[in-house]
């Protein structure tokens, strides 16, 4: 390629991802009523900087080559900062490594950019491979702080066994997401892959939203979604914990379920995002649901509504982990709306509009799960007689 050609196509490109990031999204209408959608993915891989990507020398490539791939952005944590809508993104590379990386919206729905440099997080131990899905949550203690998956081979695995991976929980700390600072990893009798911290001090203590399981995949005898109470966040222990929301049979968190981001304060009590798995033949299927905890004793839980409470739909059933919502941010802004930050199958970013609200009615007033057929026909023959009209 010549120099007069180089500079050409390679100023199509910077002038094809501008324009990608600045398109408006759309709202789409949602028969539900809950939330909205949006029409657009609101980060891909596309929308990462050229400069991560490829040499704009045409002395080292002349030939205008990516340089360094990368595959997905999904599983975000979020956080409103200083008036922005700011993203925590898992990034993944075509070499299987993720790291994070900041991208800020002003108004939380588009025109997403990167910042500069991706994230460059301590280590705690030159065994950790990978590292993704940072939780974020604003603690009452002044702190910023992230908690996300550290993964490493498990010593233990037979020779030749490549995929039995250990799974701890990683600690860190900020105030402007700039400079980060590494705490000891969570330390717990089991495999912790899915750690949220709570925004208050509960009995003046930290406290933890946990996901206790025997393997790196399987949950095995892990009940569900757990509580624990942290003496240290400098070096959290887990030394007792509660299981609070159960994985139950035949329903959407069958296989297992997990804290999404941490949850919000409401007048009524909190309000939690979490996923749920369950199995098809199609493999494991990834759904978001809700439920309620007490206000003043946030382990105890006053509303599940029955099902799913969001699942793919056209293009989120597609991607690298097909069949697959995942939610770890969402941010709830002055005006009391709630920006919903969902990635779907494992590869790109979106977005969902609620409110305080709408999201309390819907927790509150939706018919729990029967468990039972049976249940489920007397919720709606109950639904049926009350839109009878009065005579």
């Amino acid at each position: 390629m010549e120099k007069a050609a180089f500079e050409k196509e390679l100023m199509r490109r910077k002038e094809k991802q501008e324009k990608r990031i600045l398109r408006i999204n759309k709202r789409l209408k949602e028969s539900c009523g809950i939330y909205n959608r949006f029409k657009y993915p609101i980060l891909t891989a596309e929308h990462t900087p050229l400069c991560w990507r490829y040499d704009f020398n045409y002395e080292t490539n002349p030939h205008l080559l990516q340089r360094i791939g990368i595959n997905a952005t999904f599983n975000a944590g979020a956080i409103l900062h200083e008036g922005k809508y700011l993203l925590v993104v898992r990034v993944e590379g075509w070499d299987r490594k993720s790291f994070f990386a900041v991208a800020e919206s002003l108004n939380g729905i588009d025109k997403w950019q990167f910042w500069k440099y991706p994230i460059s997080l301590p280590e705690t131990t030159h065994e950790e491979t990978n590292v993704y899905d940072m939780r974020l949550t604003k603690h009452e203690d002044g702190w910023i702080y992230g908690i996300f998956c550290s993964e490493r081979r498990d010593p233990a695995a037979a020779p030749g066994d490549l995929s039995s991976a250990i799974a701890k929980a990683g600690i860190v700390r900020t105030k402007n997401l700039i400079e980060w600072e590494r705490l000891p990893d969570l330390i717990s009798d089991s495999q912790q892959r899915n750690v949220v911290l709570h925004p208050e001090f509960v009995n003046g203590k930290y406290a933890l939203y946990t996901r206790p399981q025997d393997g790196f995949i399987d949950a095995g005898s892990g009940g569900g979604l757990g509580w624990s109470l942290i003496d240290d966040i400098e070096n959290a222990e887990v030394k007792e914990e509660l299981i609070i929301e159960s994985r139950i049979y035949h329903t959407i968190k069958e296989m297992k379920n997990g804290q999404g981001p941490p949850p919000l304060k409401t007048k009524q009590g909190w309000l939690h995002l979490a996923h749920g798995v369950r199995a098809c033949a199609a493999g494991l299927r990834y759904v978001l649901y809700m439920f309620m905890t007490d206000l003043l004793e946030p382990w105890k839980v006053i509303a599940v509504p029955g099902g799913y409470f969001m699942a793919p739909e056209g293009e989120e059933r597609t991607g690298d982990v097909s069949n697959v919502l995942f939610s770890n941010g969402w941010i709830r802004n002055e005006q009391d709306e709630v920006f919903i930050y969902y990635a779907s199958s494992d590869t790109r970013m979106h977005v969902a509009l609620s409110n305080i609200e709408k999201l309390t009615d819907y927790c509150l007033n939706t018919p729990p799960d029967g468990y039972r057929s049976a249940s489920s026909v007397q919720n709606i023959i109950r639904l049926i007689e009350k839109n009878e009209p009065v005579s």
